[in-house]
């Protein structure tokens, strides 16, 4: 028995577009906003530091991820995972000092593991491609 498909011109497809493509500018534009509220804060400070860089580059992952689902209308499962790394390891730097060291070894585990499934994402894909490699993104 085949299964029922809705097509791109159905009313509730068009719906779930459209609620998609509102979310994907409000992502964006919330992600300019906050964008520009760190770099006030650095020009406030007066100096950049590692842990400030880190957060650029996860605003610029988070754009970067948005444009690709925009123009491709797929989204990779590595970005989330690189973001996720650059997110644990900014929180790292932040809380060195309120962290002990049990916390440091979980939370630098949780970086490796999600190295590891990264790894295993692209070994998968180079090795192992889906049937159709165009509607498929790892």
């Amino acid at each position: 028995m085949a299964k029922p498909t809705l097509d791109n011109s159905h009313p509730i497809m068009r719906s779930i577009q459209f609620i998609e493509r509102a979310g994907l500018i409000l992502i964006t534009l919330a992600t300019i906003i906050a964008i520009g509220q760190e770099l006030r804060a650095i020009f406030i400070q007066g100096r950049v530091e590692l842990s400030d860089i880190l957060l650029l580059f996860i605003y610029l992952e988070i754009l970067t991820m948005v444009a690709l689902y925009f123009t491709s209308g797929k989204l990779p499962v590595r970005y989330p995972i690189y973001i996720s790394i650059v997110t644990i390891t900014r929180y790292i730097m932040l809380g060195m000092k309120e962290l002990d060291a049990n916390d440091i070894i979980y939370l630098t585990i949780a970086i490796l593991l999600l190295t590891l499934s990264s790894v295993v994402l692209r070994y998968g894909h180079a090795k192992l491609p889906y049937q159709d490699d165009d509607d498929q993104t790892d």
